[in-house]
């Protein structure tokens, strides 16, 4: 998973991106997937994990092969549980350490359920 800072986040000029709030349905993009290099799914709260669902629609259901990104409240601890469930990258909270964050994944050697990750 790519970890960026938002300095990195807003350096990105790429304009073929969309940004889905956590109460969108991310169905409604079906026939735009071509179109998109990258989907922003926002956590507004960090203990608001609708979007995990909307990256896991994404990936499984419509096949989606781009960035999936999380912003807004991202914390070092959702990082792993994000790739799991389908996202490539993730702009951090600002005042977190990306190198911390790069650490976390580390810490897991395997799991023994399946994620979108490992498929």
């Amino acid at each position: 998973m790519k970890i960026l800072t938002k300095a990195d986040h807003d350096a990105d000029t790429n304009e073929r991106v969309t940004s889905l709030a956590n109460d969108d349905d991310p169905l409604t993009l079906k026939d735009r997937l071509k179109e998109l290099d990258r989907i922003e799914l926002h956590f507004p709260h960090f203990t608001d994990g609708r979007a995990y669902s909307q990256a896991y629609l994404l990936r499984r259901r419509l096949g989606f092969k781009g960035d999936l990104r999380a912003t807004g409240d991202v914390l070092i601890d959702q990082l792993v549980q994000m790739e799991r469930t389908g996202f490539s990258s993730a702009v951090l909270k600002e005042g977190l350490d990306a190198d911390d964050a790069e650490r976390q994944f580390a810490r897991f050697a395997g799991f023994y359920q399946g994620d979108l990750a490992s498929h």
